[in-house]
């Protein structure tokens, strides 16, 4: 099985994706509901079968598992208010363990943030951007919403505060897939809060699956770097 999964895992996660981001594209609701839960898991096995044991291996599992959860809940959010709440808490947790593995990388190597202070000008102006927009129809949502936008962010900069603290490849591989993420998350409160956007579903779910996968990638292409290192 650890074979299977190492060598096949990641290839079954994106025909499963691509089926699902097809259900969503055609509004096939019946589909998307069997293939969302399946995407998480498979990117969970995946990882666990291709790095070796360790700490910081547990955080990126454990933030796979919240958001395994956020995705059940989501998709029965139109049932009841409490599973988008519920969909945004398991969220917001994926996002403190992602926070939590990087801050767990220790390096001499300076910070890019030292190195580029204004990048975390251009976060926070995002942000506080897409907050402008969206505060005015957020409701009793506005301190929530506030909140998993700020533990967000901090996402995206944490992954850009290891970009030298790491290898290149995975460097990179953190910051697209917590780049994605941030796209992913703004397009769906838009979406949700603001306005519809054509093919919402679509991208939503298409940069979302590019995210995770690219942050399980990095860490892979980090514990790699690091075995052979030692």
């Amino acid at each position: 099985m650890k074979r299977f999964f190492k060598s096949y895992g990641f290839s079954i996660f994106w025909i499963i994706a691509f089926i699902d981001i097809g259900a969503t594209a055609f509004n096939n609701s019946i589909l998307h509901i069997i293939t969302k839960p399946l995407l998480l898991p498979l990117l969970v096995i995946s990882l666990f079968f291709s790095v070796s044991p360790g700490n910081k291996k547990a955080l990126v599992l454990t933030g796979l598992f919240f958001a395994f959860m956020g995705d059940v809940a989501l998709l029965f959010e139109d049932r009841n208010p409490l599973f988008f709440i519920t969909g945004l808490v398991c969220f917001l947790l994926t996002h403190l363990f992602y926070i939590l593995f990087f801050l767990t990388i220790k390096s001499a190597a300076p910070s890019l943030l030292k190195k580029k202070p204004a990048l975390i000008i251009l976060v926070v102006a995002y942000t506080g951007g897409l907050l402008f927009l969206l505060v005015p129809k957020l409701g009793s949502l506005v301190v929530p919403v506030i909140l998993y936008a700020v533990i967000l962010s901090l996402m995206f900069l944490f992954s850009l505060h290891v970009y030298h603290k790491v290898n290149s490849q995975a460097g990179k591989l953190f910051i697209w897939g917590a780049a994605l993420f941030v796209v992913s998350d703004s397009l769906l409160a838009i979406n949700k809060f603001y306005s519809p956007l054509a093919y919402a579903g679509f991208f939503i779910m298409l940069t979302y699956c590019l995210a995770q996968y690219l942050i399980v990638k990095g860490f892979i292409k980090m514990d790699a770097y690091v075995t052979v290192s030692i």
